[in-house]
């Protein structure tokens, strides 16, 4: 959602990179943006006096913000009539998009559950079938719910004896969910309608006949998608009884903010509950027996396991009552130990599987055995242990690239795993541990002859001389003489790790003589926990810095220039591309920041904006606000500065990083734009922070390639 940058290199350079750039940009047409109302909010921050002038935007019900967003839309739309390559990409993605795309399938009773979009269907149904091979049935299609891909289906679960399915579904994708339950055998919903979950599983007890969720209060009333979050805490449902019937299973009142989320383990017998004060990995474990897994005793008593805050600790499976967890104490690559959870004092821990060299990016316990994905240089490996942590046979993936999803049951012995690369769709495959035999399931044809194409890996240097790795993917034999158009994409925070995979859009955008580039910068998880902790609170303009190496490094290397440069990320990335960008605007053509975190002084006060607080820092904290002010966005506007060729894009239904954040950054963009690089905003309207239909997701795209491919003068 993060260098101080080379500020002392020679001003000459820096003048001759900005009239490189302005002479080679493509000739724009002047835009005439809205008459923005400037406010006289002032805020003292320690001493500090800061201006808010836009701070009426927060208010995003009202008809003055409504008035702004209409008048931007109506001069974004006039902006893209230029843009020539608009439809031409809208129908080659659309093409490109048109090929299966299918989950990890999840076994419940004698039922074999998973999600597949034929290809340009707005959203994925839910299928089932009694084996992989066998002929499958619709149990969830969501394009029958919503038509017009307003309701988004946010999650289901299908229950133990694999009857019945609960599904939460979210107007406009917002993080919000309400749940339903259908049963699957008369293929119809219940009277079941669970409202106000929110950041939660829905876990079953085994007996199929209710399920643990997570919720908070009810929002006041016209404050919905923004109101900050509190009081969340742990209900069991049981199915076909009303939600005030719900029984309350745990909260902490003195601890309002946390995060709490509950969930069965797969034999029955245990609820695990997980508490987080943020999004940093750091969580406490409780439990509660819950006995005969087919009568639960769904008012046991709940016990702590691990209260130390001080590292993760993530559920992986059980063997009675010793659990097996994922966790970075004592080891930033993380580990995999196994703790008592009726006697869980630390000296009975035992560590099942050491820590490596590697960073341990995901691992699940599977048929009796740990299966773990490590990073090597960011390229997947998959290995395998007995629970005993003797390590068996590795699995040999299809190539260099990524495990994007491991899954299985403790119960049986083949595991599931999905594998992607940049020229290499999504794809699951089954694998048998006693034959060793992989078996695609669902395969897609790879919908563009990538014999042409190529995926290398570079290191850049960052500032304070940290190795910085990214992926390049173009057509074979690319000239180095700095003409080629370039996209650069990154991420680099909340231990979220940036892997070469597959985007769907990307190869339209190659196929015109680009290059697709990913940086794994610092505050991901590509190193482990060390890794993420040099990118976050006061280390974040690490990130800042990696980036920008990875930029001059394409420069240098003569891939690119900085009149063909585009930068793009969403959400922390968003934040990532406002702050490059104003750090350095002589090194790009074109900035694309989505859905960004762009007011770093306020956005802990929307929304769950404070569990970022462990990620971030707050600006009510002295020490926090001092580098905070240094980098956030909307803050570090410059007047008669000439800035990339800007496009904004968000969501109105967007309740994790509310839209005011990309409102109020495009309003001080455009009153600070010395030159004729346009600054404009797309405002999605029933999206989400994470949510698109296809025609909708596939518009945006095709728009945003458009527009960077207009800045680079691309024909």
């Amino acid at each position: 959602m993060r260098v101080q940058v080379s500020w002392f290199r020679s001003a000459a350079a820096v003048v001759v990179l900005a009239s490189v750039a302005c002479s080679n940009a493509a000739p724009q047409p002047k835009v005439a943006y809205p008459q923005t109302t400037k406010g006289d909010v002032v805020t003292d921050y320690f001493g500090a006096k800061v201006a808010d002038p836009y701070r009426w935007m927060v208010d995003v019900n009202a008809k003055d913000v409504a008035d702004w967003v209409a008048a931007e839309n109506k001069v974004t739309s006039a902006y893209f009539e230029t843009m020539t390559l608009r439809e031409p990409f809208r129908k080659r993605i659309t093409a490109l998009w048109n090929y299966p795309k299918t989950s990890v399938p999840v076994r419940e009773g004698d039922r074999y559950f998973y999600s597949k979009n034929s290809g340009l269907e707005k959203q994925a149904p839910v299928y089932f079938r009694a084996s992989l091979t066998e002929k499958p049935t619709l149990a969830i299609d969501p394009n029958i719910i919503s038509p017009d891909g307003s309701t988004s289906l946010g999650q289901w679960t299908p229950s133990p004896n694999g009857k019945l399915i609960a599904y939460g579904l979210a107007e406009g994708g917002a993080d919000w969910r309400t749940i339903h339950v259908r049963n699957l055998d008369a293929e119809q919903d219940m009277s079941d309608d669970v409202r106000w979950m929110r950041f939660s599983d829905i876990s079953w007890t085994k007996d199929s006949k209710g399920f643990f969720y997570s919720r908070y209060p009810e929002p006041p009333e016209g404050k919905v998608l923004e109101a900050a979050l509190s009081g969340q805490a742990v209900y069991y449902h049981r199915v076909g009884t009303k939600q005030s019937e719900d029984q309350l299973i745990y909260q902490r009142k003195d601890l309002p903010t946390w995060f709490i989320n509950g969930s069965v383990t797969e034999d029955g017998r245990f609820l695990v509950i997980s508490m987080a004060k943020g999004s940093d990995n750091n969580n406490r474990l409780y439990f509660a027996e819950l006995g005969e897994p087919m009568q639960p005793n769904i008012s046991a008593a709940v016990k702590p396991v691990i209260e130390a805050d001080d590292a993760e600790f993530s559920l992986l499976g059980n063997s009675g009552s010793t659990f097996y967890l994922r966790s970075d104490r004592g080891a930033p690559f993380r580990k995999v130990i196994a703790v008592d959870a009726r006697h869980p004092a630390p000296a009975g821990w035992k560590t099942i599987v050491p820590e490596r060299k590697e960073a341990l990016e995901d691992v699940a316990v599977i048929g009796g055995r740990v299966v773990a994905q490590y990073l090597v240089d960011v390229r997947s490996k998959l290995a395998v242990y007995g629970l005993d942590g003797k390590a068996q046979p590795e699995i040999t993936l299809p190539g260099p690239g990524t495990v994007t999803g491991i899954g299985g049951r403790e119960d049986e012995p083949t595991i599931y795993f999905q594998f992607s690369s940049p020229l290499y769709p999504g794809t699951v495959f089954s694998y048998d541990p006693a034959t060793k035999k992989q078996t695609p399931f669902e395969a897609p044809k790879p919908p563009i002859d990538v014999t042409q194409y190529e995926t290398t890996q570079a290191f850049a240097t960052s500032k304070d001389g940290t190795r910085v790795p990214y992926f390049m993917t173009a057509k074979k034999g690319l000239p180095r003489d700095g003409s080629n158009p370039a996209m650069l994409y990154g991420y680099g925070g909340f231990s979220v790790s940036t892997l070469p995979t597959y985007r769907a859009d990307v190869p339209a955008w190659l196929e015109r003589g680009g290059i697709w580039v990913t940086a794994s910068m610092r505050g991901g998880a590509e190193y482990g926990e060390a890794w993420h902790k040099a990118g976050n609170l006061e280390r974040k303009q690490n990130v800042f810095d990696d980036f920008i190496a990875v930029a001059e490094s394409l420069i240098a290397e003569k891939h690119t220039s900085a009149a063909k440069l585009g930068i793009m990320g969403g959400s922390n990335g968003g934040l990532l591309v406002g702050a490059v960008m104003q750090q350095r605007p002589d090194l790009f053509a074109v900035a694309l920041p989505a859905v960004g975190v762009m007011d770093m002084l306020r956005y802990d006060q929307f929304t769950g904006g404070r569990a970022w607080v462990t990620e971030y820092g707050s600006a009510s904290d002295a020490a926090q606000f001092a580098y905070l002010i240094k980098y956030s966005p909307v803050q570090n506007v410059k007047a008669g500065t000439c800035y990339p060729a800007t496009l904004v894009t968000t969501a109105d239904h967007d309740d994790r990083v509310v839209p005011s954040h990309s409102f109020k950054f495009t309003a001080a963009m455009q009153a600070a734009q010395s030159c004729e690089k346009p600054i404009l905003i797309r405002i999605e309207v029933m999206g989400s922070h994470g949510f698109r239909p296809t025609d909708k997701l596939i518009a945006e795209r095709a728009d945003q390639w458009a527009f960077a491919a207009k800045q680079m003068g691309i024909k």
